[in-house]
C-alpha cells in the first residue's frame, strides 16, 4: 500500500499533527475600542457595553464574559435588560431592535441573538415618526415601549417584537388634558425619557424634550398628572418609594416634583442649577438615591458652567456636605449606580458607581471615606499611554511572582478595598496551569506588568523610566491642580493619559530574565536601561547606557548568566557588562552608502517600520539633490512634477508588490542595510569542534551575520579580569533579505536553553558532545548552516509569488492533547500575509498553516508577540489585544455559566432558526481550525472584523507602533489610506 501514498505523505505523522495543533482565537484583552452603550441587570449583576462597530460585551464577575456581534456593524445606541430575565435588548443606529439571550449549551452559557424587528410606520409616514429614542422594558416581561421622535409611544410584544397597534400612546391623547396655552407654547416633540413607577406598574412617567412630562395610566389609557417644565428636558428618574421624581435639563438644573392623588397639575418642589448661577451645560442623567441616615445621594452627569468648564467631562456626587466633581480625561458615555435591588428593601443605599468614559472603564466606592476608585480587575485601559511594544514571558517562578505583586500593591494603596461590585455569573473555567506575565512598553516611558495567565488580563505592576532623565516636565506635577476650596470641587480619576511630555521616553524593547530578575529596558532616544526586580526600588537601574549617536534601540539581549546585555540600533550595535558596568565593544554596522549616517545626531528613523512619508521625503531629498550635483538648478516646477510623478509610481508598486515580490539579491547599495534586526546569545562551537565557548551573534537588514567569541571570566575573576570580545564569523546571505532570527541547536538538534534555566533544573543540559547547528531566519528564507564551520545544510524558501515575508518568529514547544509524554520544539512564524506557519525542527518541514490576521492589518502584524507555549497576542484596536493559540493543549477562553431563573410558558423565548445565525454570528467559547482554506476566511464573527471597518483605528495603532512621533493629525495626513470593510479568518 505504501507505493499509493504521495510522496511526503505520513498518515502517522498527520494525526500526531492532529494531537499538536489548533487554531483558536480565544478572547480579547483591554478595553472595548469606541464604546457607545451601557447597559446593567441588577437582576444578573451582568453590565454590558456596546461599541460603534456593532458588537455587545457582556462582564460579571472576574473570568465571566460573553460576547456578540451584530451582523449590520452599526453603532449600538442603546442597551436593556428585561427586568428578571437572561436577556437583553439593544437598539442600532439604522433604528433596529435586537433581542439577546443567554442560553446554556455544554455546560457553559452562550450569548444568542434571538430576534431582530425595525419599527415602521404607515406609508408615506416621515422616517421621525417611528426613530426611537427612548426605550422601556415593562416589569411585566411582556412588553417594550418604544418612545419615538413624532412623541408617540409604540407598545411592542416580547419576544416576537409584534407592534400592539391598539396600545399606542399618541402624543394627541396626552395634549388632551394639558392647559391651551401651554400647548399654543409647546408641542410634544421627541420622547425623551420613559419610566415606570416603582410601586405601581401601570404607570408610566413620560418626558417630552420641550419639558412636558406626564403620567400615563396604562390601563384606562390616560393621562393621570401633568407636570409644566419650562425648560427643555434631559432625563428623569423616580425616587424609590414613587411619591416624587426628578427632572433633569439643558440648562444644568435639576427640579424635584411631587406625585400625589390631590394635585393632578402640582408645581415643583425646587429647582436648582448645581453650579449656578452663570450659563452652565446640560445634566444628562440624574439619580436620586435614599439612605438610612435620611441624606440622600444626588449624583448627575454634566451640569459645568460653560465659560470655565464647558469642556469637563464630569459626574457630581453630593451627598449632604460632601459633592465632588469626578473629572474624567475622556467623553462619559453612560454611568450606572449599583444599589439594593431588594423590593422589600426600604432605602437604596447605593454602594457603587460605574462609569463607561470613551477610553476607560471608572467604578467609585460610595461606601468608603473620600469615594475611591476600585481596582478594576479587567477592561484595563491599555492604552492609558500608547503602547509601543510588548514581551511575553511563560511560567513565572513564584518568588519573583510575589516580589511582582508586593511592588504593585504598594502603587495600589489609593483604591478601594471593596470587593469587586459587578460580580455576576460563574467562571466554570480552569484554573491557569502557570503564573504568565504580558510586558508592556509605553510611549511615556512605563513599562506595565500584566498577569496574562487567565481570560482577565490584571495590572500588576507599572515600572517608570521618566525619574531616570532630566526632561522638560515635572515628575511631581499632579493631576489635581486645584485646592480643596476651589470650586467647582473636580478631581481627576481614571488612569487614561495618551500624551506624553517627551517622545524619546517611548520604550522599544523589553526583556525580563524569570530566574534572575533582571530587566532591560531599551527607548527612542537609544537609551537602554538594566534594573533588577528582586530590589525594593525597582525603578532605578543599576545600569544606564546611553548609545552615540542616539537613535531607536532595534534590538536587545540579555544574558543573566554572564552578566552582559546587548543591543542594537540602525548604526551598530554593542555589548556591556553590566557586572563591572563597562563597555566591551561597539560594532558599526553603516555601509558608506547609507543615508542614516547623513541624517545627523538624532535618527528620524522611530522604528523598522518605517512611514511611506518618511521613505518618500528620504527619496524626494536624494534625487533632488543628485540632479543639483549634476548638472545645476532646472526648473524649480519640473523638479516638483516629477517628484509627483515619481510618488505615483511608487505608490502603484507598493500597491502591486505582495503579489510580484520576488526572491532575489539586493544590491549592498540599498538603504538601512546596517540596521540590527536580532541578537542572539549562545555557548557554542565557533572556533573549532573541540571547544565551545560563550558567543555573541548579530543579524542586520542587508543579510549580514556577524558572530563574536566572548571570553567570560569564571565567577571567582569576574570583577577583576574584563570580559573579551573578538569577531570569529561573518556570514553573508546571498539574497541580502532582512535577519529576524538566529537560534543554535545543541547536539540533540535542540534549541539551546535560556541563561540559567538548566540551572533551575528547568532544563536538561544541551548536548556538548555532537555537532551544532546555526539556524537563520531571513524574511525570505531559512537556513540551517553547521558549526563551527558555517556550511550551508538546509534551507526553506517562502513562496516568491505571493510576496510571503517572515516578520516574526519564535520557538515555541508543543504538548500533544492525547498524552503528557510527548511534546516538540516547532518554528511559529508570522509572516506579512497575516498567516501563521509552524515549521518543524530541525528539518524545516512546513506543518499546518492557518490565517491570523488580515494582510492589510500592517499595525497588527507589528504588534504581535508569540508565547514559549503556542500562544500569541496582537492588538486589534489601540487598547485591545486579541489572544490565540496554535496548540490543543494550551487554551485560554473564557467559560462561565449565569444561572437561568424559571420563566413562566407565556415568556418562553423562540428559538427558531435564529439559534444557527446567532451561533454564527456570538461567541461564548473559543473557535478552532485546522486547515487553511477559504471556509477560514469568510466565517468566524469576531470583534475584530467589525474593528478592522474602520480605518482609523488600523492608522492608530500603525502610528503607534511606527513611533511616528508628530502630531495625530500629521500621523493620519502622511499615512495613506488603507482598506475598508477587512475582516479577519477563523472558523467557530
Amino acid at each position: 500500500m505504501r507505493r499509493f501514498l504521495r510522496p511526503g505523505h505520513d498518515p502517522v505523522r498527520e494525526r500526531l499533527k492532529r494531537d499538536l495543533f489548533q487554531f483558536n482565537k480565544t478572547v480579547e484583552h483591554g478595553f472595548p475600542h469606541q464604546p457607545s452603550a451601557l447597559g446593567y441587570s441588577p437582576f444578573l449583576h451582568l453590565m454590558a457595553i456596546g461599541t460603534r462597530s456593532g458588537a455587545i460585551k457582556l462582564y460579571g464577575a472576574p473570568g465571566v464574559e460573553f460576547m456578540g456581534l451584530h451582523e449590520e456593524n452599526n453603532t449600538v445606541m442603546q442597551i436593556h435588560f428585561i427586568p428578571d430575565q437572561c436577556q437583553l435588548v439593544t437598539l442600532l443606529d439604522d433604528n433596529s431592535l435586537h433581542l439577546w439571550s443567554l442560553k446554556q449549551h455544554s455546560g457553559a452559557s452562550e450569548l444568542r441573538e434571538e430576534h431582530r424587528f425595525t419599527l415602521k410606520g404607515p406609508p408615506g409616514s416621515p422616517p421621525s415618526a417611528t426613530q426611537i429614542t427612548a426605550v422601556l422594558p415593562h416589569s411585566s416581561r411582556e412588553v417594550l415601549y418604544l418612545g419615538t421622535e413624532s412623541g408617540n409611544i409604540f407598545v411592542v410584544e416580547l419576544p416576537s417584537f409584534r407592534v400592539l397597534e391598539d396600545r399606542t400612546i399618541t402624543s394627541e391623547a396626552v395634549l388632551q388634558r394639558v392647559p391651551e396655552d401651554y400647548c399654543n407654547r409647546r408641542s410634544c416633540e421627541l420622547v425623551e425619557a420613559l419610566r415606570e413607577h416603582p410601586k405601581n406598574p401601570d404607570q408610566i412617567l413620560i418626558g417630552y424634550s420641550r419639558g412636558l412630562i406626564v403620567l400615563w395610566d396604562l390601563q384606562n389609557s390616560k393621562v393621570t398628572h401633568h407636570f409644566l417644565g419650562s425648560q427643555q428636558l434631559e432625563n428623569l428618574y423616580w425616587q424609590r418609594d414613587g411619591s416624587k421624581f426628578i427632572s433633569c435639563h439643558y440648562d444644568g438644573s435639576y427640579t424635584q416634583w411631587p406625585v400625589s392623588s390631590d394635585n393632578r397639575q402640582p408645581e415643583p418642589l425646587e429647582n436648582i442649577v448645581p453650579y449656578g448661577p452663570f450659563p452652565c451645560k446640560a445634566i444628562s442623567k440624574i439619580y436620586w438615591q435614599t439612605t438610612k441616615n435620611g441624606l440622600p445621594y444626588i449624583i448627575f452627569q454634566g451640569g459645568m458652567p460653560r465659560a470655565s468648564y464647558g469642556d469637563r467631562h464630569s459626574i457630581s456626587v453630593v451627598h449632604g456636605s460632601q459633592q465632588t466633581a469626578f473629572d474624567f480625561t475622556s467623553r462619559v458615555i453612560d454611568f450606572f449606580i449599583i444599589f439594593s435591588s431588594e423590593p422589600t428593601a426600604e432605602f437604596d443605599d447605593p454602594s457603587a458607581m460605574v462609569v463607561l468614559a470613551e477610553e476607560e472603564l471608572v467604578v467609585i466606592d460610595l461606601k468608603s471615606a473620600g469615594w475611591p476608585a476600585v481596582h478594576p480587575p479587567y477592561l484595563a485601559s491599555l492604552h492609558c499611554s500608547a503602547i509601543t511594544c510588548s514581551h511575553h514571558v511563560s511560567n513565572i517562578p513564584l518568588k519573583l511572582w510575589e516580589r511582582i505583586i508586593s511592588a504593585g500593591s504598594k502603587q495600589n494603596v489609593h483604591y478601594s478595598s471593596m470587593p469587586w461590585p459587578i460580580d455576576g455569573g460563574t467562571n466554570i473555567a480552569p484554573d491557569p496551569p502557570q503564573r504568565d506575565l504580558l510586558l508592556t512598553g509605553h510611549e511615556d516611558g512605563t513599562v506595565r506588568f500584566w498577569d496574562a495567565s487567565g481570560v482577565c488580563l490584571h495590572l500588576l505592576y507599572k515600572l517608570s523610566t521618566v525619574r531616570v532623565f532630566l526632561t522638560d516636565a515635572d515628575p511631581n506635577d499632579n493631576m489635581n491642580t486645584l485646592g480643596e476650596d476651589e470650586w467647582p470641587p473636580l478631581r481627576k480619576v481614571g488612569t487614561f493619559d495618551p500624551y506624553s511630555d517627551d517622545p524619546r521616553l517611548g520604550i522599544q524593547k523589553i526583556y525580563l530574565c524569570k530566574y534572575s530578575g533582571y530587566l532591560a529596558v531599551a527607548g527612542t532616544a537609544g537609551q537602554v536601561l538594566v534594573m533588577e526586580l528582586n530590589d525594593e526600588d525597582a525603578e532605578h537601574p543599576f545600569v544606564l547606557v546611553q548609545c552615540q549617536p542616539p537613535a531607536v534601540v532595534t534590538s536587545l539581549a540579555l544574558h543573566s548568566e554572564w552578566k552582559l546585555v546587548a543591543f542594537g540600533t540602525s548604526h551598530g550595535f554593542g555589548l556591556f557588562d553590566h557586572q563591572q558596568k563597562r563597555l566591551v565593544f561597539v560594532k558599526c554596522t553603516l555601509h558608506p552608502s547609507d543615508q542614516l549616517a547623513l541624517e545627523g545626531p538624532l535618527s528620524r528613523v522611530k522604528s523598522l517600520k518605517k512611514s511611506l512619508r518618511q521613505s518618500f521625503r528620504r527619496i524626494r531629498r536624494s534625487r533632488v539633490s543628485s540632479r543639483k550635483r549634476r548638472g545645476g538648478g532646472g526648473n524649480a516646477s519640473e523638479v516638483q512634477e516629477a517628484n509627483a510623478k515619481f510618488d505615483q509610481d511608487a505608490l502603484q508598486e507598493m500597491e502591486l508588490a505582495p503579489v510580484q515580490r520576488k526572491i532575489e539579491a539586493r544590491s549592498a547599495e540599498d538603504s538601512f542595510t546596517g540596521f540590527v534586526r536580532t541578537l542572539y546569545f549562545a555557548d557554542t562551537f565557533l572556533r573549532d569542534s573541540s571547544r565551545h565557548c560563550p558567543s555573541l551573534w548579530a543579524g542586520t537588514n542587508g543579510g549580514t551575520v556577524y558572530a563574536f567569541c566572548l571570553r567570560v571570566p569564571p565567577a571567582e575573576r569576574r570583577m577583576d579580569e574584563p570580559v573579551r570580545a573578538e569577531q570569529a564569523k561573518e556570514i553573508q546571505l546571498m539574497h541580502r533579505a532582512p535577519v529576524v532570527g538566529i537560534l543554535v541547536l545543541d547536539g540533540r538538534s535542540t534549541p539551546l536553553p535560556e541563561p540559567l534555566e538548566v540551572a533551575h533544573d528547568l532544563s536538561k543540559s544541551p548536548d556538548m558532545q555532537g555537532s551544532h547547528q546555526l539556524l537563520v531566519v531571513s524574511e525570505e528564507q531559512f537556513k540551517v548552516f553547521t558549526l563551527p564551520k558555517v556550511s550551508s545544510k538546509l534551507k526553506l524558501k517562502l513562496t516568491a509569488l505571493e510576496g510571503c515575508r517572515v516578520r516574526k518568529v519564535t520557538v515555541a514547544n508543543f504538548g500533544s492533547c492525547k498524552t503528557d509524554d510527548y511534546s516538540e520544539n516547532d518554528l511559529a512564524v508570522l509572516t506579512n500575509l497575516g498567516d501563521i506557519q509552524i515549521i518543524s525542527l530541525p528539518f524545516l518541514k512546513l506543518q499546518i498553516r492557518y490565517p491570523c490576521i488580515r494582510k492589510e492589518d500592517v499595525s497588527g502584524i507589528a504588534s504581535c508577540v508569540f508565547t514559549k507555549y503556542g500562544q500569541g497576542f496582537y492588538l486589534i484596536s489601540p487598547s485591545e489585544f486579541e489572544r490565540f493559540s496554535l496548540s490543543t493543549k494550551w487554551l485560554v477562553e473564557p467559560r462561565c455559566v449565569v444561572d437561568v431563573p424559571e420563566v413562566s410558558s407565556n415568556n418562553h423565548v423562540h428559538t427558531r432558526s435564529g439559534m444557527e445565525n446567532a451561533a454564527r454570528k456570538s461567541r461564548g467559547s473559543g473557535r478552532s481550525s485546522s486547515d487553511y482554506g477559504e471556509d477560514e476566511r469568510k466565517s468566524g464573527r469576531l470583534m475584530e472584523h467589525a474593528l478592522l471597518n474602520d480605518e482609523k483605528v488600523l492608522k492608530e495603532i500603525q502610528s503607534t507602533l511606527e513611533g511616528g512621533r508628530g502630531s495625530y493629525a500629521e500621523r493620519n495626513l502622511a499615512r495613506s489610506p488603507l482598506g475598508h470593510g477587512l475582516s479577519n479568518g477563523g472558523a467557530d
